[in-house]
């Protein structure tokens, strides 16, 4: 070993060891991110009469690695190696007058397995038992002292899973109190979001060994990594460390596959086409031409010893080549033709020509729009390459390194375009994802142990419309909450939506150094770290170029029926249906933040059955206000506010970073008796989570413009928003190969984002603009139980079942969601009146998940990813101003004289049935060939989800239903109308529940096919 090169290390870990112990004593405090990928070994030694055996000397090898950790047992025969690196160890137990014990077990992502070891008496025949099969979801050790609620998966469950997109939401689906939820955000639709206790998904910490994987502009996770790449898949629900922070909703650790002293790898291809693909029936319905699909993925991966013992490197790399579609109903085509013909007529010219003429426009020319081509389909195409490489170096017994470097670059063309709307509102997205992250552990002693991470990432993203027309059209048809960046139906989208705005334009770059320091003891398990994050570029543009906005109240076909004629100009000319957007303002916006964190915590062994892990931390961000180096005491709205000198319903001031996010966190893991088979878990702690910056991105605009910009504050009073959170449950071995797992999860949501909408003369007095101003005032409650059952026999079965009722409830408008929205209100002179509370769009009461493996005849295996859940909640809006306060975005609809409440209409049931079949055939010692097939959504189930029409301009209505809803029409020209005797009649299904951002995500699918090939040594 290098003297140098270790003093070095030392001295740089006694820097760490010096800032976490100040940490410790409570001098700094903590704002970063998530957990370090390892876990811990604890254990006790017993005689055959089960009498404890205090001395015994511990031996802990990592396999194919010269990593060796050493304790003994102390007096009540309790022992605790780590933390350790995820991977498989043997573990070696001698005592005097004892038999040498030997065992192999793995050790988990976050996992703290607790072994059981009884010594045999010396004169019998040493005891050594060695594992049959890869630990897997159904058969990771029972946690003991652990009061977090988890579940793991491994690399072997990410081969024999079938996962329809292979993403990050297809496997955290796995674990209980999770959900498949429409990504937020159309930039990253192929990675989609998953839905923690009744979220959104944006809530969610996720760290990729130990560096931050958190998109600090929507939520969410950043970059994608392909399944290939990953060796270890933690899903924390409730209850996490100390050590995490940035979530109120719930927690994935991943850690990387790296190499070992023995070559392996594989390749292996997915092939999907449209022959192999069911019709979706909302979208797509015979006898129309089937919707064109294919994708292709191609995975490569290879590790091993680069120098044996020493060195040793793994790298993946996976590429999707995807020709995807949308394609058209017979009612969007028809309402396309419609228009089509209206622009051939000359219609569209003429009302351009005439809102020119009155001047309007100032100095916008809108292109001529002489004709409208409408396909029966439009090609979506997709390519995305996934690449991450790692490499491990033992620079001695006691220092180990590695470097881990990834890349996700992808490319989309017509995205955004919706099953409603034309080609022109669609754009070409090209995104680019580095990371590069060096992590080192460095021993001290037999218990002490320091662990730096570096990580730097990058993001950028642009996404340029198909159409620069300077005109863009929306329709009712389009103009529904569920296809929500397809608010226009023909023309130049502005990528803005009556819940958000999302950027052409996006860069993120951040920089991570966190140092952690872990002191193992049979009683305690003590941990301490600072994490900080400079993030110097966190920026991007809203669509700047003047487009003029035409907002009609009628579809295209009613006013090409000559009934009508005069109206689709007497329409367009309308000032109330017009508007210049963007509003003459700059739309780029820029922040640089720090975020600051430090944390400690014990896990402390108060009885040999009690184990009690309580901990404490701090967190903050510096710069979360300021915007283009400037604070929002330039934003020409707070000026004119401050100006006007009359009382408000608006403080004055702005806002500053909160200093006081303290969050304790206490957990208690009781094992009754002396089998170690039975574990009883409850907690309590508070989670503070700033939100991602797209809700008042318009703010954060504001200081660059002028008054007439976009009129948006953000309230003085800000508080960071934070989870209350208890969890309480019960898991216990039955026999050898059952277990069992009973759970409640309560998280009370306080100081979340809501938007109120200010009008002047309405709600402000007249001598004010306009205003949006962004509070943390809302609350929301979930409360969840999960009851979970697993199974393993042999290597020839594995089940695991989890069922959960939940509810989840918030404040709300038009849409209704848990920590991560900005919520809006519907009249913001009662923003806690009647029908503002109800249940959030991600309430699931009924949620089963079936995860399973069969071994049949011939080595045949039969794996499935199986999904049953109740129907979602949804809400109707009108375009119409009901309440009064001069906002229309946000108001419920009105039937029969009352209006309706936040999320009051149900979609339907949803489930997914995936199989895959495959037959392993081994070449050889080391080679494996197999073929194999994936059913996704085997029943074909149409799942229409919650993915209803959410504005009530777009179903079929008698005129002047838009106020107060009280007949519907019955047939297409409404020559027939029936009376409204219960508000579900208004219910019309908009789409599969995954067509929230078009093709490419993991749920809401037709029946699919899938045929691919593994091969692997």
């Amino acid at each position: 070993m290098n003297r140098s090169s270790l003093t070095w290390g030392s001295q740089f870990a006694s820097i760490g060891s010096l800032l976490c112990l100040c940490m410790a004593i409570g001098l700094f405090a903590a704002a970063a991110v998530a957990q370090i990928p390892q876990g811990t070994l604890a254990g006790v030694v017993v005689d055959s009469s089960g009498g404890r055996v205090p001395g015994a000397i511990v031996i802990v090898e990592k396999i194919n690695s010269p990593l060796v950790r050493s304790t003994k047992s102390n007096a009540l025969g309790e022992f605790r190696v780590g933390p350790l690196e995820p991977g498989e160890y043997r573990v070696i137990v001698d005592a005097g007058g004892f038999a040498k014990f030997t065992t192999t077990v793995t050790v988990a992502v976050s996992s703290t397995p607790t072994l059981h070891v009884t010594l045999l008496p010396q004169t019998r025949v040493e005891q050594v038992r060695v594992e049959g099969k890869e630990t897997t979801l159904s058969s990771q050790p029972l946690e003991t002292t652990s009061s977090v609620q988890k579940n793991v998966i491994f690399a072997g469950d990410l081969e024999s899973v079938p996962l329809a997109a292979r993403s990050f939401a297809n496997i955290a689906y796995l674990a209980p109190m999770t959900a498949p939820v429409e990504p937020s955000d159309p930039t990253k639709a192929r990675i989609t979001a998953v839905s923690f206790a009744g979220s959104s998904g944006l809530n969610v910490d996720l760290s990729v060994d130990g560096g931050d994987n958190n998109d600090d502009w929507i939520g969410g996770f950043l970059q994608n990594y392909s399944p290939e790449a990953i060796q270890e898949f933690a899903v924390r629900t409730a209850q996490f460390d100390a050590d995490t922070s940035r979530t109120n909703g719930g927690s994935i650790i991943i850690s990387s596959r790296r190499g070992g002293d023995n070559w392996h790898g594989g390749l292996a291809a997915y092939i999907r086409n449209s022959a192999l693909n069911a019709r979706n029936p909302l979208d797509n319905p015979a006898p129309e031409p089937k919707q064109p699909f294919s994708r292709y993925n191609g995975v490569a991966t290879l590790g091993g010893p680069l120098v044996k013992d020493k060195l040793w490197f793994f790298s993946s790399f996976e590429y999707i080549d995807e020709n995807a579609s949308v394609s058209y109903s017979s009612n969007s085509l028809n309402e396309f033709n419609s228009l089509s013909q209206l622009a051939s007529s000359g219609a569209i010219n003429s009302a351009v020509s005439q809102v020119m003429a009155s001047g309007a426009l100032g100095g916008l020319i809108p292109g001529a729009v002489n004709s409208i081509s409408v396909p029966s389909s439009v090609g979506v195409p997709f390519r995305d390459a996934l690449f991450s490489t790692r490499v491990d170096w033992a620079q001695s017994s006691r220092s180990h390194w590695f470097l881990r470097g990834s890349l996700d670059r992808y490319r989309t063309e017509n995205a955004l375009v919706q099953q409603a709307s034309l080609p022109s509102t669609g754009a070409t997205t090209v995104s680019n994802y580095y990371s590069i992250l060096v992590n080192q552990q460095y021993q001290f002693s037999q218990s002490w142990l320091g662990s730096l991470t570096l990580q730097a990432n990058s993001f950028h993203l642009t996404q340029t419309r198909n159409s620069s027309l300077g005109l863009a059209l929306a329709f009712p048809v389009s103009s529904t909450f569920h296809t929500i960046s397809g608010f226009e139906t023909f023309g130049d989208n502005q990528f803005a939506t009556p819940i958000t705005a999302f950027p052409i334009e996006r860069d993120q770059q951040k920089y991570q150094f966190r140092y952690d320091l872990h002191r193992s003891g049979a009683r305690h398990a003590l941990a301490a770290g600072v994490n900080f994050i400079h993030e110097p570029v966190l920026r991007g543009r809203l669509a700047d170029s003047p487009v003029l906005l035409v907002v009609f109240p009628n579809d295209p076909s009613f006013y090409l029926n000559p009934a009508n004629a005069g109206a689709f100009n007497t329409d367009f000319t309308d000032p109330n249906n017009q508007t210049i957007v963007p509003p003459g303002v700059s739309g780029r916006f820029s922040q640089s933040l720090r975020r600051l964190g430090f944390f400690a915590q014990d896990s402390w062994r108060v009885h040999p059955r009690v184990t009690l892990n309580y901990g404490l931390r701090y967190d903050t961000t510096f710069g979360l206000f300021r915007a283009s180096g400037r604070e929002q005491n330039q934003n020409p709205t707070v000026i004119a506010l401050a100006a006007l000198g009359t009382p408000l319903p608006i403080p004055t001031g702005i806002p500053h970073d909160y200093r006081g996010a303290v969050s304790p966190r206490l957990g208690v893991a009781y094992a009754p008796g002396d089998s170690g088979k039975m574990v009883i878990r409850a907690g309590f702690g508070l989670y503070y989570n700033d939100l991602a910056q797209n809700g008042w991105a318009e703010a954060f605009q504001a200081v660059n413009g002028t008054l007439g910009g976009p009129s948006s504050v953000i309230d003085a009073r800000y508080h960071t928003p934070y989870a209350i959170q208890a969890s309480a449950g019960v898991e216990r071995e039955l026999g050898k190969n059952w277990r069992v797992n009973v759970f409640y999860e309560h998280q009370q949501g306080v100081h979340q984002y809501r938007r109120y909408q200010y009008i002047s003369g309405i709600s402000l007095p007249a001598a004010a603009p306009d205003v949006s101003v962004f509070r943390t005032d809302n609350r929301s409650r979930f409360d969840g139980v999960s009851f979970v059952v697993q199974h393993r026999f042999a290597s020839r079965f594995d089940l695991t079942a989890h069922y959960t009722l939940a509810k989840a409830t918030t404040f709300g408008a038009t849409v209704g969601e848990l920590f991560d929205y900005v919520n809006g209100v519907s009249d913001a002179r009662n923003a806690f009146g009647p029908g503002e509370h109800g249940p959030s769009g991600e309430d699931i009461r009924h949620r089963l998940v079936i995860v399973g493996r069969v071994e049949l005849p011939w080595k045949f295996e039969v794996s499935t990813l199986s999904q049953f859940e109740s129907a979602r909640p949804f809400t109707i809006g009108t375009p119409v101003d009901v309440t009064g306060d001069g906002v229309t975005r946000n108001d419920r609809v009105v039937v029969n004289g009352v209006q309706t409440s936040l999320d009051q209409f149900r979609g339907t049931p949803f489930y997914q049935v995936d199989l895959r079949i495959s037959r392993p055939v081994k070449i050889g010692e080391r080679v494996t060939v197999q073929p194999f097939v994936e059913f996704f959504n085997f029943f074909n189930r149409v799942n229409s989800g919650n993915n209803y029409v959410g504005d009530i301009g777009a179903l079929n209505l008698p005129p002047g239903q838009l106020t107060d809803v009280t007949r519907i029409c019955l047939d297409a020209a409404c020559t027939t109308t029936a009376p409204i005797t219960s508000p579900n009649q208004l219910r019309k299904p908009a789409g599969a529940l995954g067509d929230f951002f078009g093709p490419g995500t993991t749920v809401g699918i037709p029946f699919a096919a899938q045929f691919g090939i593994r091969i692997s040594f």
